[in-house]
């Protein structure tokens, strides 16, 4: 059994002459991402590992995340802009090793991918989390796999 986490980068600003790319998080972002790490670890919601887009706003929140669960994290270019099929190839070539990863990246991809994995419809604001339970051994088997919601969680879930 594997988990799997899909977490939009947390609120970010654009300011002129940025590139998207560049884009940092705004004072909310950052307090936000952190919230959700915690909201998160509170709820003994295990993570082994944690890949991001390697733009800024999506390094900062990982960096954010990987901070409290005190884990290292690497980057994946295809997570920037994705498809379904750059989530899909990132999971197909994970180390078996591990059972549950983090992936940090940009809507709309990171919203549709989501929504094709079950029948639960999410759309990820920022600092939104999902997270599955993939039945497989390895990941090379996610394709077929049969994957079951087990949570959304948003900013909203601690700014009531």
């Amino acid at each position: 059994m594997k988990t799997l986490l899909l977490v939009r980068h947390s609120k970010s600003d654009w300011p002129e002459d940025i590139e998207d790319f560049d884009r940092p998080l705004t004072d909310l972002g950052i307090i936000n991402a952190t919230k959700m790490g915690n909201y998160l670890k509170e709820r003994s919601v295990d993570i082994e590992s944690f890949i991001s887009s390697p733009a800024k706003r999506a390094l900062h929140t990982c960096e954010l995340f990987s901070k409290v669960f005190q884990r290292s994290y690497s980057t994946d270019a295809t997570l920037y802009n994705p498809r379904e099929a750059n989530f899909e190839n990132l999971i197909y070539g994970l180390d078996d090793s591990i059972n549950s990863v983090a992936l940090f990246s940009h809507n709309n991809g990171i919203s549709n991918f989501a929504n094709s994995l079950t029948d639960e419809i999410v759309n990820l604001p920022t600092s939104g989390v999902v997270g599955y339970e993939i039945d497989c051994d390895s990941w090379s088997d996610f394709e077929m796999a049969k994957k079951r919601f087990l949570f959304f969680y948003s900013p909203k879930n601690f700014n009531q």
